[in-house]
């Protein structure tokens, strides 16, 4: 029976992550990929052959001669992979990074067959829980299993225009369809392509060292966790969550760890604050808002991951995986980085396999995404567009707005409230409002993270340990503290 071990011990034993090495504890080596015990490198600086200590310069090959790691790897498909997720290109008149540009190519390419490609995805998703027995696992697995049958339901009317007047108003199912299936359901899979390249070959493991003596005082989140960051503000919150749910997999985090990185690093990307700040008029002070909105957002993760329940979620690794915690480098913090990518390209798969085992895991992701967007999203756009739900949500914020001095604190109070079902949803709310109001709902828009029409259901799409009501109760946390800390600086600029 597999026992959870915390992640601050010193494991032991081999961990069988998704390139098939195994890759060694504290004190002892890395097996090959067929499990025989020999090849690799061990954290600790030495491979561990029979029983010697060999330096790192080089690894022991099958017939006991030596051969050195390729580092070329590590160099050639990490560049690659930062370029395709990080680097802003202009082509055609329009800067983004090279993953949404691959985006934007295939819905040009065949705009006529992605709806019909994505209600193929979302059957797979919503038949996968029945033909894999797992639909009635608790009262959870039930209630999702029945909103993705929904959600295909819905989403067979949308591509068939078939049913009721109201879901084809433009911000119901058309605006679900077109700006969060066709999208995520190609961003996720393609960008799982180049995640092999990203976090395959050591630039994790790399990036973790440097950054851990920032990151894990302030965040109580290994180093490696800030390429989650910033695959969510350049990419999406979709390509973060998979990164996340891919190293928690792999022992890299533990449950608390990967819960906060998913409700405190998820957020929206940078392209869609360009939504957010043109449709509320903000466009003129760009830079102003897209940085006040990552220090708050930043912030408010620092203080609730100090807070329940984020405090309270295990910090315990997965089942049946051995922990791969980050090693304290001391003073060698640069050599000890190197020696970390070293082992992992050592231990790495073929690219091959590597794309193939990254772009079936990013499948399945997508067939249990995009059934609960049509459902579980539309239900969340009926409720905040013919019930008066959310104005009573409202008042639940109006505290906080009115102790910040906020302006129109009850329009500012049920723009909040109605984030938790769609994101946009508070831009539209108020974008007749002030300039006040409009930056103090924009940065909110971001910083609260979680919402229902696409984050929840991707985040129970992984392995996370995190359920719908404690996202719940963090969406409140964010949303209080970040009115909190917004309002005084759109006070202090308008």
């Amino acid at each position: 029976m597999a026992t959870q071990q915390r992640r601050d011990e010193d494991p032991e034993g081999h961990d069988a992550g998704s390139g098939g090495a195994d890759r060694a504890g504290a004190g002892g080596g890395r097996t090959g990929r067929d499990g025989s015990g020999g090849a690799g490198d061990g954290p600790a600086g030495n491979v561990a052959g029979d029983g010697g200590d060999v330096p790192r310069a080089e690894l022991p090959d099958a017939d006991g001669g030596r051969s050195r790691v390729p580092m070329w790897k590590f160099f050639a498909y990490s560049v690659v992979g930062a370029f395709v997720f990080f680097v802003p290109v202009s082509i055609g008149g329009e800067s983004s990074i090279v993953l949404d540009h691959l985006v934007t190519a295939v819905e040009t390419a065949i705009p006529g067959a992605l709806p019909y490609l994505m209600l193929a995805i979302i059957l797979a998703g919503a038949v996968h829980p029945f033909a894999s027995r797992t639909w009635n696992r608790s009262a959870m697995s039930v209630a999702f299993s029945i909103a993705k049958v929904a959600g295909f339901v819905v989403g067979g009317m949308l591509v068939f225009d078939v049913g009721p007047a109201w879901l084809f108003d433009e911000d119901m199912g058309p605006f679900l369809m077109d700006s969060l299936v066709i999208p995520v359901g190609l961003l996720v899979p393609i960008g799982a392509v180049f995640l092999a390249l990203l976090v395959g070959y050591g630039l994790l493991e790399f990036i973790g060292v440097l950054l851990r003596p920032v990151m894990r005082p302030v965040w109580r989140t290994p180093g490696r966790s800030a390429i989650d960051a910033v695959a969510s503000f350049v990419g999406s919150y979709s390509l973060g969550l998979l990164i996340t749910d891919r190293v928690y997999r792999q022992g890299k985090y533990t449950g608390r760890e990967a819960a906060i990185i998913a409700t405190g690093f998820s957020t929206v990307s940078a392209t869609f604050m360009v939504v957010v700040a043109s449709t509320l008029d903000l466009m003129g002070s760009w830079n102003t808002y897209f940085w006040t909105t990552l220090a708050i957002t930043f912030v408010v993760t620092a203080v609730t991951v100090r807070i329940p329940p984020l405090s309270r979620i295990p910090d315990t690794c997965a089942d049946g995986v051995t922990p791969q915690p980050e090693r304290d480098a001391g003073g060698r913090r640069f050599a000890s980085a190197w020696q970390e990518a070293r082992a992992t390209v050592a231990a790495a798969p073929s690219l091959g396999r590597n794309i193939a085992v990254n772009f079936a895991s990013g499948l399945r992701m997508t067939m249990a995404i995009l059934p609960s967007i049509l459902s579980i999203g539309l239900l969340g756009l009926v409720l905040a567009t013919y019930t008066p739900l959310f104005d009573w949500l409202g008042y639940l914020f109006y505290p906080f707005a009115w102790i910040a001095q906020a302006p129109e604190p009850l329009l500012i109070g049920k723009a909040a409230a109605v984030g938790i079902a769609e994101m946009f949803l508070p831009a539209l709310v108020v974008a007749g409002s002030t300039a006040v109001v409009k930056f103090i709902v924009a940065v909110v828009c971001v910083s609260e993270i979680v919402f229902f029409s696409a984050l929840v259901p991707c985040v129970l799409a992984t392995d996370i340990p995190i359920s719908v009501p404690r996202m719940i109760v963090i969406w409140f946390e964010r949303v209080a503290l970040t009115l909190l800390l917004a309002t005084p600086v759109a006070l202090l600029l308008y």
